[in-house]
């Protein structure tokens, strides 16, 4: 197995074989949540204007994302685990644009056919996920902050997966720790920082709390959707 290593939406873009696209805080670790509490499906989405023509089109549906972390005006939910849990999505399906997780599952969608979602909250289904397939190359792509500067979280979660991949050892358990004074973590213990609650930094960084992958599929509707990677969504659902 060769792996890649990339960065940002040109780095999916450029993906070869299976690729993960990793964004911690927070798209991809709310997407496994969200799917984890009964959403049926989560499209991403790269562009604000599309995605609220989704939601017209659609009103049951639950649209959530951000721009700058800050939750987007219309919009049901900023993209916060927290409070897409609290606004319930079991049976619902959600339309997600973000600054850097949907681009880069998105771009990576247009190169090769296997993506999955990268975090620490599904971290080890990840790994099986990806070995179950065992795939000649796999591109691992840390987002980063907004697609354009690294940062420790995707950084870390890629070193991790590359490292267990190679067959190596690799502390995750620790996540919480390592990450609680990087740069990107200081908005959830921050009061003013009403976009970001505090209990979302909990949700990001509670290693294996989701026990599937998370992979893009094609839907009945011409759109990649996101969906929990087991037998039940073993062929495209309907949306």
């Amino acid at each position: 197995m060769r792996i890649h290593a990339a960065d940002f939406v040109t780095g999916a873009a450029s993906a070869r074989g299976v690729a993960i696209v990793i964004d911690v805080f927070r798209a991809c670790s709310l997407q496994a949540h969200a799917l984890a509490a009964g959403a049926e499906a989560i499209i991403p989405v790269e562009g604000v204007e599309e995605a609220q023509a989704l939601k017209a089109r659609n009103p049951q549906w639950l649209l959530i994302g951000e721009r700058h972390a800050r939750r987007l005006p219309g919009f049901d939910c900023g993209n916060s685990p927290s409070e897409v849990l609290a606004a319930g999505p079991a049976g619902r399906t959600i339309v997600h644009t973000t600054h850097a997780g949907t681009q880069g599952l998105m771009a990576a969608s247009r190169v090769v056919s296997h993506v999955f979602t990268g975090a620490f909250v599904n971290f080890s289904a990840t790994i099986a996920a990806v070995r179950a397939l065992a795939p000649e190359e796999v591109t691992i792509v840390a987002m980063g902050h907004e697609a354009r500067e690294r940062c420790d979280e995707d950084d870390l979660c890629r070193e991790a997966m590359i490292a267990v991949l190679q067959g190596h050892a690799f502390p995750v358990k620790n996540v919480a720790d390592r990450l609680r004074h990087a740069p990107a973590a200081a908005k959830f213990f921050d009061p003013q920082a009403d976009w970001a609650p505090e209990g979302d930094f909990d949700f990001c960084t509670r290693v294996d709390a989701v026990p599937f992958a998370v992979s893009l599929i094609p839907g009945s509707m011409g759109r990649p959707v996101l969906v929990r990677h087991d037998l039940r969504y073993a062929v495209p659902i309907h949306v």
